[in-house]
């Protein structure tokens, strides 16, 4: 899906069953968090209706994913091509990220809601 690199900051911790796609890139800084069970996809199958999916090349990239340091993604934590998560963020389990996280942000759902700040 991609030629990307994946880039891990330093005492990142990623839990088990989580799932990192090259796709477009990952970008992951310093003291990151990641909850079991997670999947990082930065790359999108074309949908066109002239071939099936399984036959079309990959979509243009959206810009890859970038987490800044000091986030902590929860259980379950679905995160899109393009999605810039800032530093500090917390993304409560089962959420799905697909956009910019502003900086201590508190995210949870689907769709994706601010539902506060760190202190």
């Amino acid at each position: 899906g991609g030629s990307g690199d994946i880039v891990l900051g330093e005492s990142c911790y990623l839990n088990s069953g989580t799932v990192l796609y090259c796709g477009n890139g990952i970008k992951i800084g310093n003291k990151v968090l990641i909850a079991a069970n997670c999947t990082l996809a930065p790359v999108n199958h074309g949908i066109l209706r002239e071939k099936p999916i399984s036959e079309q090349p990959f979509m243009n990239s959206r810009g890859g994913i970038v987490i800044e340091d000091d986030v902590w993604l929860g259980a379950n934590v679905i995160v899109l091509d393009g999605a810039y998560i800032s530093e500090g963020c917390v993304v409560g389990a089962g959420s799905l990220v697909s956009g910019r996280l502003e900086p201590y942000g508190i995210y949870v759902g689907n769709p994706l809601r601010l539902v506060g700040q760190r202190k």
